[in-house]
């Protein structure tokens, strides 16, 4: 840098003794006819010039100094860069290098330059180098591309390149490239793959799973049905025989059909979870009266709220209100959460179904019912199938089904199910479904 500036100050004497010669005044060449006051005057003169060129001198130095801190910490940057530079001429040959480049590639720098940027890739990969070089001297714009490279000592590990083309200071066309070593996002990349490939056949074999428990349940309830079915036939045909069978033998006819009913039912509810879990229940949705709905449900539920002397209450509709639903299958969900409120209450208690609109278009059917309530850790299990949150070993006849089907039921509805309780007050089901107008 010193030199630079000393050849510059040299070259600005030298152009200014020349240009004092040629602007130099004739009538000043003979000192000897100058007066004092004239010579006083040019002494004065060149003076303060003197101070003026020391001034000038000062500011080229601290210029100088200020340019050759700046260059320092611009080599300090680039040295030092976390990626790694590199000049490659338009022969593919390096220019230079900064010191991240010949770290990644376990060397020295003065390995690099001069060397071709092809003999530092793998050969696998070259194609694909030379194809971006090629794209970037056709059209200009930086290119990138994700290759591996070879250190000395013959490991291979990836980078991704990015090029530009640029003109030096002698006008010819070189190359940049940033060199970014993403060997560790490879290494992340390859593991996610192979986890990925594992959870598809870890998958596939619970699917595989899956399928055959449907395919079994849905098989030996098929084959239980009829001989049910046949069971409840005849039990019927004894009560009704003639003579009339005997206060024993009532009884025990009465204990047939309840608990063959209940299989019957049991029987229903696995077909219909087995039917949801396989994806192949088919649903009718339209818009349907729900008023219709909630009378049929409740001249069902009637009966057995009378055994248990529960009072049943229903809002009355203020006006007709339609819902998106099968009707079929909504029904039974109303009579699964009835049923768990005659069931699950106490003797002498009360229900209520109450309705109310709620955001979106949407309307809120929910049962309340004032038996035994759950705690908060029951809830979190309440919609999970065969689960009766505890109550195996009570005497009212459950599977723990019922609640499962009914909330996937809703869902296939386009609709959604939860419950609220508290503990010695009750419960309350409520299920939300689309309001429509009437068609």
């Amino acid at each position: 840098m010193s030199t630079f500036g000393e050849w510059s100050l040299e070259t600005l004497r030298g152009r200014a003794e020349a240009r004092a010669k040629a602007s130099a005044d004739p009538a000043l060449a003979d000192t000897k006819n100058l007066s004092l006051e004239t010579l006083r005057t040019l002494v004065h003169e060149l003076q303060v010039h003197q101070i003026e060129l020391e001034m000038q001198n000062d500011e080229l130095r601290t210029t100088q100094a200020k340019l050759d801190a700046a260059r320092s910490r611009y080599f300090d940057l680039y040295d030092l860069a976390p990626v790694g530079y590199c000049t490659v001429n338009a022969q593919g040959l390096i220019l230079e290098t900064n010191f991240t480049a010949a770290t990644l590639m376990d060397t020295v720098r003065s390995n690099l330059v001069n060397q071709p940027v092809s003999r530092f890739i793998v050969k696998a990969d070259q194609d694909s180098y030379y194809r971006c070089r090629k794209v970037l001297f056709d059209g200009g714009s930086p290119q990138e591309c994700e290759l591996q490279m070879v250190k000395r000592s013959g490991g291979q590990f990836w980078v991704h390149l990015r090029m530009s083309v640029v003109e030096d200071a002698t006008g010819a066309t070189v190359q940049r490239i940033v060199i970014n070593d993403i060997s560790e996002r490879k290494r992340l990349d390859d593991m996610l793959k192979t986890q990925n490939q594992e959870l598809q056949v870890a998958r596939a074999l619970a699917d595989k799973a899956s399928q055959a428990k449907s395919d079994f349940l849905s098989n030996m309830t098929h084959e239980l049905r009829s001989p049910l079915n046949a069971i409840l036939g005849f039990a019927q045909l004894m009560e009704m025989g003639s003579p009339p069978p005997s206060p024993s033998q009532q009884s025990s006819i009465r204990q047939i059909l309840r608990a063959g009913w209940y299989l019957l039912d049991l029987v229903g509810e696995i077909l219909d979870f087995t039917a949801i879990e396989a994806g192949t229940l088919a649903l009718s949705l339209h818009p349907m009266p729900l008023d219709e709905v909630l009378l049929d449900c409740q001249a069902m539920m009637e009966p057995q709220a009378q055994k248990r002397n529960i009072s049943m209450h229903f809002s009355p509709l203020a006006q007709p209100l339609w819902v998106l639903a099968d009707q079929m299958r909504l029904k039974q969900v109303i009579v699964n959460l009835l049923s768990n409120a005659i069931k699950y209450n106490r003797i002498g208690g009360s229900l209520d179904v109450g309705l109310s609109r709620q955001a979106d278009k949407r309307l809120r059917i929910s049962v309340r019912d004032t038996g035994e309530g759950l705690s908060a850790d029951k809830l979190a299990q309440l919609f999970q199938p065969f689960n009766r949150l505890g109550r195996e070993s009570a005497t009212e006849e459950g599977t723990g089904i019922g609640l499962a089907v009914s909330k996937r039921l809703v869902e296939l509805m386009g609709g959604s199910i939860g419950a609220d309780s508290t503990v010695g007050t009750g419960s309350v089901f409520w299920i939300d479904l689309d309001l429509v107008e009437p068609p």
